[in-house]
This record gives structure tokens, C-alpha cells and sequence, in this order.
């Protein structure tokens, strides 16, 4: 048995990982989250409830700003790999609040860096965003683009995450592989991000808020596909620092995103036309090339067959929550 840490474990992304992760049944699992209020800490309490069952999973409540915390957790556990999955997240949240994005995405990322050195772990898996290439012009993304202007807090923490990686691979030793992942979606799926809050809203026969004129473009990348890349980051073992994208490699307008959802609902939305938001990005689109060489990526749910995975999920919880 191999001992991983997963932050922000109990989230959407990090409680689809454990999942994956205790089900080869080859690893003890240990989660860091502290169940924060950015949305409802019953949803990832509902996220962690079959894994508390596992004898091979432990959770530890704490934050990644708490750097004691954190080392009593390193102190009675041996890790070989580290997955950090926990952040603050959102563009538009850190624009009111950028030091605490500030104080939970890098000086949280400095602390896990320390320990995992100081604990000689070899393996440390960032989860960055594709918010670091800003306004660029250029598609679709490389890892070779520039990243030195974000456009949001949000954007230059995770930035900065990948420069802080490439810093204590350089002078440590230690294998960084750092995923920009791009506009996941899916079954656990945030209450705040728009394919669920849209559902939600449509559902509801409530109007939706669309940012612009509809014509944004996202690479959408379905749950699934992104722990595949992830758990493929897991066991690289080539250089010692990387920078991957994980995307879908191709973009949806957002006025095509609303049809689908509208198809798959049955019903309307209603749109609420708002101005453009600060620290929006107009489009973003996955280069996925390194990602298949490096890793064997290779995302296999197109965004029609993924919206209608999402809908069946969404569905099955408003079931469930009218039976409690």
C-alpha cells in the first residue's frame, strides 16, 4: 500500500480522485479540507460519508494556512505523493477578497512545499487553471504561451503556485507536475459554477445570468476525463517539472452551453443580460498535445454526452432531496 495526500479532497474535483484512488485498492488516502463556507459545507460532508467507511481512507479537517496543522499531519504519516487540490477558487470571488486568495493559495501551497521537502516526498501534483494565459490571443493554449499577465487574483495565485513548483524542483529534487485544468464539469459539480447554477435556475423557471452577449467560449472537460489526467500525473515519473494542460480541446459558446441544458431539462431559460465582468476571460481553449505525450491523456465525453451525464446526476439529487 502506497500513502497519498489529497488536499481539498471533500471537493468536487478531489472527492471524484479519492474515489478513483480507493477503488485500485492499492492506496491509503489521506484528505486535508476544511470544510469552508465558500458553498455549503454539507455538500462536501455528502462527498466524504461513503469513503469515511474505508479503512484506507482518514480524514483530517484543517486548513492549509495552518502551517502546525499541517505538520502533525506530515509528522504521523509518510507520503510518496502529494495532490494539491485546495484552494480558493473563483475569478469574480477574488476580486473582493484577494488576500485571502492570497494567503489560501500561496502561502497554503509554501506550506505543503516545506513539509513535503522537510519529508522528502517525492511527488507533488498541482492543480493550477487555465485562468494563468489571461486575455490570450493565441489558439488554442499552449504551456509554452505566456503566463506572466493574469488577470485576476485568482489567476495570479495559481500562477504563482506553478513558479513557487518550479522553484523547489530546481532545488530540491522534487518531481512538480502542475495541471491547468479547464472548466470542469460534472456529477459533485460546485454549486456556483454555471453549468449547475444554471440547471438550477432553469429547473426553477428562474432567470439565468449571462454575462455579454452570450458569445464567451469555454474548452468544457468532463469530470472523468480530468482524474484520468490526474491520475496519470500520479505516476509520471520522467522529468522533474511539467506543466500540462487538461482541456477537452474544444470550445462551446456559451449560448450553445445554454441550448443543451435547455434540451437536456426540458425547458426554457430566461436570460438575465448582465455587462462583462472583470477578470472574465473571452475564451479559452486547450493545446492538449503534451498532455497525450506525457501522459496518455485522452478525453473521451464530448460536451453533449456530458451535459446529459450531468442532468441525469442534477436530477437524481433533486429526487433525493425531495424524499428526505
Amino acid at each position: 500500500m502506497k500513502d497519498i495526500l489529497v488536499t481539498g479532497g471533500a471537493g468536487f474535483i478531489g472527492s471524484h480522485l479519492v474515489d478513483r484512488l480507493l477503488g485500485e485498492g492499492e492506496w491509503r488516502v489521506s484528505v486535508v479540507d476544511d470544510f469552508n463556507d465558500f458553498y455549503d459545507p454539507a455538500i462536501k460532508q455528502a462527498n466524504v460519508m461513503r469513503p469515511l467507511q474505508n479503512s484506507n481512507y482518514h480524514l483530517f479537517r484543517a486548513d492549509i494556512r495552518d502551517a502546525s496543522a499541517l505538520k502533525s499531519i506530515f509528522a504521523d504519516n509518510s507520503f510518496a505523493c502529494i495532490v494539491h487540490l485546495a484552494a480558493r477558487a473563483g475569478v469574480r470571488p477574488s476580486l473582493e477578497q484577494p488576500q485571502l486568495y492570497t494567503e489560501t493559495n500561496i502561502n497554503g501551497t509554501v506550506n505543503l512545499l516545506e513539509l513535503a521537502r522537510q519529508h522528502g516526498v517525492r511527488q507533488f501534483v498541482f492543480g493550477s487553471s487555465s485562468s494563468v494565459y489571461g486575455s490570450n490571443a493565441k489558439v488554442p493554449f499552449s504551456e509554452d504561451d505566456p503566463s506572466s499577465r493574469p488577470i485576476s487574483p485568482y489567476a495570479a495565485t495559481k500562477a504563482a503556485g506553478e513558479l513557487l513548483g518550479h522553484t523547489y524542483a530546481h532545488l530540491y529534487g522534487m518531481r512538480m507536475i502542475c495541471l491547468r485544468f479547464f472548466t470542469v464539469y460534472g456529477p459533485r459539480q460546485r454549486p456556483d459554477l454555471a453549468i449547475h447554477k444554471f440547471a438550477r435556475l432553469i429547473s426553477e423557471g428562474k432567470p439565468i445570468p449571462v454575462f455579454g452577449d452570450g458569445t464567451t467560449r469555454r474548452d468544457y472537460t468532463f469530470i472523468d476525463d480530468i482524474i484520468a489526467g490526474v491520475r496519470a500525473a500520479i505516476d509520471y515519473d520522467q522529468s522533474d517539472y511539467e506543466v500540462v494542460n487538461l482541456g477537452e480541446s474544444r470550445t462551446v459558446e456559451l449560448r450553445e452551453l445554454i441550448a443543451l441544458l435547455e434540451q437536456e431539462l426540458g425547458a426554457q431559460a430566461y436570460i438575465d443580460r448582465q455587462p462583462l465582468q472583470p477578470g472574465d476571460v473571452p475564451q479559452t481553449f486547450a493545446d492538449i498535445a503534451k498532455a497525450r505525450r506525457l501522459l496518455g491523456y485522452d478525453p473521451r465525453t464530448e460536451i453533449e454526452a456530458g451535459i446529459k451525464k450531468f442532468v441525469e446526476w442534477f436530477r437524481g439529487k433533486a429526487a433525493d432531496a425531495r424524499e428526505a
